[in-house]
């Protein structure tokens, strides 16, 4: 099947808009509370999302054009793919190995620079390893890190290959 580069790029936008509807929904409506880390994976698809909608705006016809979005993308993928999958380690480890709940992201965003709360997220905290919400065995971020790869991997492949 030959799909046409800016419907894959469509679709790419139109899901990571869905996974953010769906991450809304599970905070504002059945009251799960984000953690840091789920915040950073939120941060994560919303831009891999923009680049597939800026692909999708663009629809270079060169083949050069659509490689470099294809980096692009494989670019915005790794972070969402590195915090999801952070994430997942960290509910993995038996209870009590992780460190308890620290100062919340607020505070930390008004009191530390970026990158010291950058930091101090990706080590993960108590809160990080509560799992509230799970579907077939797996926690949110493992969807996360499912549905990230699978939409990232089909945007590269769409983007990379040399016909439109």
């Amino acid at each position: 099947m030959n799909l046409d580069r800016r419907f894959v790029n469509s679709a790419g936008s139109l899901s990571c808009a869905a996974m953010m509807g769906y991450a809304l929904y599970a905070e504002r409506v059945l009251g799960f509370e984000p953690c840091p880390l789920c915040m950073f994976q939120r941060v994560g698809v919303v831009i891999l999302g923009a680049v597939f909608l800026m692909a999708a705006l663009h629809n270079p016809r060169d083949v050069a054009g659509a490689r470099i979005y294809a980096a692009l993308l494989a670019l915005a993928a790794a972070f969402p793919l590195y915090v999801a999958g952070r994430h997942v380690y960290i509910q993995s480890l038996p209870l009590g190995s992780v460190p308890s709940c620290g100062a919340s992201f607020d505070y930390m965003m008004d009191v530390f620079p970026l990158m010291t709360v950058v930091q101090k997220v990706l080590t993960g905290a108590g809160e990080c390893q509560k799992i509230d919400w799970s579907l077939l065995g797996l926690s949110m971020p493992a969807w996360v890190f499912i549905s990230v790869f699978a939409i990232a991997v089909v945007g590269v492949w769409s983007n990379a290959r040399s016909s439109q």
